[in-house]
């Protein structure tokens, strides 16, 4: 006996083993949890529509009239007794009712959690890409700065070609000045030359007319030594043609 015991004990599972599943005798309800939320939340929508309410109405109506204005032996529900039935089945809707509203709000909660997480990961996205965008602005600004812009291209090539404008009339007014003086000195040496010319002529005539002056004189002197009228008789033609040649 004492040995079976021990066996026993020997057989049973330690702490850290976990016991075995326990047969059921019942199964278990598992019912798909999105079709069934699906369904009670067509159920929730549908009570809170106008058309429940008037369908509701049309039933506690009919209940109430065929049950006070009905023969009395199909008549099931008693209005002496204030409509038991009715009043047990607008419980029991109402009981159901309860907890389907309550899954509804149930998921509508769950979806709104979903959203809300998704908004704020979202906007933690768009922050992150705005943050981003301003650094990238900031650096653009920054690299910016050095880099020229067309006011101020259009400056510089602006001066610049005024440089180069007033570069060109100097060096075209050196060019005229030096074309200028260069046609005064080619004016200037031809009359400096007829000057010259000029100056000359006169002592030409004067060396050409001093021969002839002394030749005469000469002429003269011999006719004044041989005589008078030796003289009037030569003298007249010669004198006549020396006169005529001076």
């Amino acid at each position: 006996m004492a040995e079976h015991t021990k066996d026993a004990r020997d057989s049973r599972p330690g702490l850290d083993t976990p016991l075995s599943a326990r047969s059921r005798r019942m199964p278990r309800l598992s019912p798909n949890p999105d079709a069934f939320g699906e369904a009670t939340e067509g159920f929730a929508r549908f009570m809170g529509t106008p058309q429940f309410l008037l369908w509701m109405t049309m039933f506690c109506a009919l209940w109430i009239g065929w049950n006070t204005y009905g023969p009395e032996p199909l008549r099931f529900d008693s209005a002496a007794l204030g409509y038991t039935a009715l009043t047990l089945v607008l419980s029991l809707q109402a009981s159901y009712a309860a907890p389907l509203l309550l899954l509804a709000q149930n998921r509508q909660d769950d979806r709104d959690k979903v959203a809300l997480r998704e908004d704020r990961d979202r906007a933690e996205r768009n922050l992150a890409d705005t943050e981003y965008l301003t650094r990238e602005i900031a650096g653009l600004r920054i690299a910016l700065q050095d880099v020229s812009t067309r006011d101020f291209v259009r400056s510089e090539l602006r001066s610049s070609t005024e440089d180069l404008v007033a570069e060109l009339r100097e060096s075209l007014r050196e060019e005229i000045r030096a074309e200028v003086r260069a046609d005064l000195l080619r004016d200037q040496a031809p009359r400096k030359k007829s000057k010259k010319k000029k100056r000359d002529s006169p002592a030409r005539a004067q060396g050409d007319a001093e021969p002839q002056t002394t030749t005469l004189a000469i002429i003269a002197a011999q006719e004044r030594q041989d005589g008078a009228p030796n003289t009037s008789a030569e003298y007249s033609p010669s004198t006549q043609q020396v006169r005529d040649e001076h």
